[in-house]
């Protein structure tokens, strides 16, 4: 899936972002905190900011410890929770890291070209 909107209100705490089906029609909608919202918008935009946030830190230790991050995962709902992986490859081996959405999605947003960015067929189906 891919970024395809993102929805940033004043008056809510609660903000939007949308995911969109590659080649295809479904899209997912995300409800997620100010900071990651705002974190994502200043990255889409190209905004660089002077010294690290938080997930320029997040991106810049898995980079200096040799990892390559490749992907990210929203992988599951419980309870009304999302849940999402961060994969790093790491010396052969792939490491999954737990992780918000919205923080792996804003991670996401950090690299050039952005990371591809994977819903689970069983979360779409509990969405649709």
């Amino acid at each position: 899936m891919e970024l395809s909107r993102i929805i940033i209100s004043e008056i809510n705490d609660q903000q939007v972002i949308y995911l969109r089906e590659v080649d295809g029609e479904r899209t997912f909608p995300i409800l997620i905190g100010l900071f990651e919202a705002t974190s994502i918008d200043r990255r889409v935009r190209g905004e660089v900011p002077l010294r690290p946030l938080t997930h320029d830190l997040l991106k810049n230790v898995i980079d200096e410890m040799g990892g390559e991050t490749q992907d990210v995962v929203v992988s599951s709902l419980q309870e009304h929770t999302y849940y999402a992986r961060i994969r790093v490859r790491r010396d052969g081996e792939l490491i999954e890291i737990d992780s918000r959405p919205s923080d792996a999605i804003a991670l996401s947003v950090h690299y050039d070209p952005h990371l591809p960015i994977y819903v689970s067929e069983d979360v779409l189906g509990e969405v649709a």
